[in-house]
This record gives structure tokens, sequence and C-alpha cells, in this order.
């Protein structure tokens, strides 16, 4: 299926490794030009090289922490000045916060700042140009919003769900669609470094609660990212879809 996406120009956010890594892989593969931000200049310069190295046009390195101040209007500067405008945003940077206790005040507004609050303010500096263009695509990748324990990037997902179905309203009628993607256990290094560090670990969760009966690839998700950031997808928004394998439980 052609996707339509050769000569877009798409951002993504946590680009250094794992899921952003592959969403960006693929969307480069689709025709796409490139911008991937994250903090680590290394890693991100491996994954342009790698993209470079498929013969797929080199992608723009932006070397930011999504959480500094001034941070949206930096990056919405840098990438019109590359390319001149944004067809696809992915808010991919993000991560679990468990803590033992209640956490601090400066724990939880981290954790906020991380997971809600710079995707928001990213979004916001690049969706006036969509709107002007009748075109636009802004997915965001998440987490589940069902509490198991405490954790501070629990309910960010939630404040993002709601955040993107409200925004979806406001912007469907030009051309952009706003979704969110809850990824469940897929190899990366939250999950197999932090998460579940031996393959015992990984082992038992699945008996226990997948379906599919394997922790998923990064690549599993990567290709409803490029679906859904095609004109293709046009009446798909303010959706939240899961890839979990089935592991989740409930059925809205």
């Amino acid at each position: 299926m052609d996707l339509q996406l050769a000569g877009r120009v798409a951002l993504v956010t946590g680009a250094s490794i794992g899921l952003g890594a592959s969403i960006a892989e693929h969307l480069a593969a689709e025709g796409c030009r490139m911008a991937l931000l994250a903090r680590r200049e290394n890693l991100l310069e491996a994954v342009a090289n790698a993209i470079a190295g498929q013969g797929f046009e080199r992608p723009m390195v932006i070397v930011e922490d999504v959480t500094s101040d001034g941070m949206a209007e930096r990056v919405e500067a840098l990438v019109t000045r590359r390319y001149g405008n944004l067809d696809i945003l992915i808010n991919n940077a993000g991560g679990s916060r468990p803590m033992p206790g209640l956490g601090t005040e400066a724990e939880w507004d981290e954790a906020m700042a991380l997971n809600f609050t710079a995707a928001r303010r990213l979004t916001h500096a690049f969706v006036p140009g969509m709107q002007t263009r009748k075109f636009g695509r802004i997915i965001n990748i998440t987490g589940g919003d069902e509490p198991v324990s405490m954790n501070a990037g629990v309910p960010p997902n939630g404040a993002t769900h709601i955040w993107a179905k409200s925004l979806s309203r406001v912007v469907g009628g030009d051309g952009v669609t706003v979704n969110c993607i809850p990824p469940g256990r897929i190899h990366s290094e939250q999950v197999d470094e932090r998460l579940m560090p031996t393959e015992a670990k990984q082992r038992a969760w699945v008996e226990a609660n997948c379906p599919a009966g394997y922790i998923g690839e990064p690549e599993d998700l990567s290709v409803l990212v490029a679906f859904l950031s095609s004109p293709k997808a046009r009446y798909i928004n303010g959706q939240v879809i899961y890839v979990d394998g089935g592991a989740r439980y409930y059925s809205h």
C-alpha cells in the first residue's frame, strides 16, 4: 500500500533508541523527511546514520531536553528553518515513574512535565501551521491509564488522552488528526533494562498477561504510526489505540 507520505516532514521526539528510533526508520522508509529529537546526541546521530545508510535522506538531528524552558519555540524555529513546515509530529518522549511511597512534589512535577506538558507545548507550537495547510498528523505515544501501583507516569497518560481528544475536535475540520497509542510490553530500554530486566521475568509476565504469547517488537507499533500518519487515515481521529498483544483487560 502506498501511504502517500513521500516528501512529508515528520518530527519524532525520544528518537534516539527503541520505539522512537523504529518509528523514525519506518517513516523515513515511507519517504518522509525526518527530524529526530532527544537528549543523547551520540545515539541520535547513530539513528540518523542508519537511516542515511539505507539510502534515505539523512534526518535533521535536534539535541533537546523536552522539559526545558523554551523548548517548543526553539524546535519549531529549527524545523521550519530547515524544512519550511511540519506535517507529522510524533510525541514519543516520556517514561514510567514508579515510586515506593507517595512521591515528592518534585517527582510529580517532573513526571507531568515530561509525559504531558512537553507534548502539549510542542503540539501547540506546530498546530497553527498544520491548520493553515489543511493537513497534519499528531500521534502521542503514551501508556496505560489503569494504575496498578503508585506511578507518577500514569496520570499524565490520562491527561494526554483527554487533551488529545479535545484537540482533535478543534482541528479535525482543518485536516488535522490527533491520536494516541499506548504501547503494551514492547522490547525497549525501559522494558528490557528497568521493568523486566531478566528473561525469566519477561516470560512470567507473558504467561500471566499476554494472549499473544510474547513481548512485542518496536516495529509492531511503528507500522501503526506510519498508517496513522498517512492521508489514508484521514477519518481516524481522537482515538486511543492500544498495541499490547491483547494484554489489556478492558474493552473501552
